[in-house]
């Protein structure tokens, strides 16, 4: 009889504390950074601020979305906490509208986010598409409790509403605008999410010339 092949069952070594500290020290300097300049600031830069080679950047994270997505976790863990008190706390409708506002405001944390965030949903192996897969599923959470109320149609996807939302926090950064601001526009732009009569898809790709607009 051939015997079963162990399972390594061994844990992970713990990071080294010099390891810890630099990448400590790299998330920390990789912060005050994009506050500063924005996400697209020079990964060298941020490795001289961090006092470490770039080499030990490079190390820690291979690629500037993998440095983003690490940065950026506690502002979607957050995101993620108030998502939960507002499903508690409002009807579906007023919850993913809500939703819908704070994640625009919330994706425009540093300058040039949004672009950043636009990017990554091309690429299903960036960090920063698998850090935003967890806003996406809480939007479609958000969405089908609507749905289910009767206060959006049911053709709409989450992954185009988190879209929409990226391109209104785009406009949000690059117009500057306040936090008042950028709820009204938020709220202009998602007005068509809630929509109950959803847009018939052969009406959508008519061909302009079939379509007759009332004078």
């Amino acid at each position: 009889m051939t015997a079963e092949p162990e399972i390594n069952s061994a844990k992970p070594r713990p990071m080294r504390a010099d390891a810890r500290r630099n990448r400590d020290a790299i998330l920390t300097a990789a912060r005050a950074t994009f506050e500063e300049e924005g996400v697209l600031a020079s990964l060298d830069s941020i490795a001289l601020r961090a006092g470490v080679g770039n080499a030990t950047l490079y190390r820690n994270f291979p690629t500037r979305d993998d440095l983003l997505a690490a940065v950026a976790a506690v502002s979607i863990e957050t995101a993620l906490a108030e998502a939960d008190a507002l499903s508690r706390s409002l009807a579906p409708k007023e919850a993913l509208a809500e939703w819908l506002i704070r994640l625009a405001w919330t994706l425009r944390i540093w300058h040039d986010l949004p672009t950043c965030v636009a990017s990554a949903q091309t690429d299903p192996q960036s960090s920063m598409a698998s850090a935003c897969a967890a806003l996406i599923d809480r939007t479609e959470t958000f969405l089908r409790q609507a749905t289910l109320s009767g206060n959006t149609g049911d053709t709409v996807t989450a992954a185009e509403v988190f879209e929409l939302v990226v391109a209104l926090s785009w406009a949000i950064d690059r117009f500057g605008d306040d936090e008042l601001t950028a709820r009204r526009r938020v709220s202009v732009g998602i007005a068509g999410v809630f929509r109950t009569l959803a847009f018939d898809d052969a009406y959508i790709g008519a061909p302009s010339s079939s379509v007759e607009i009332a004078p």
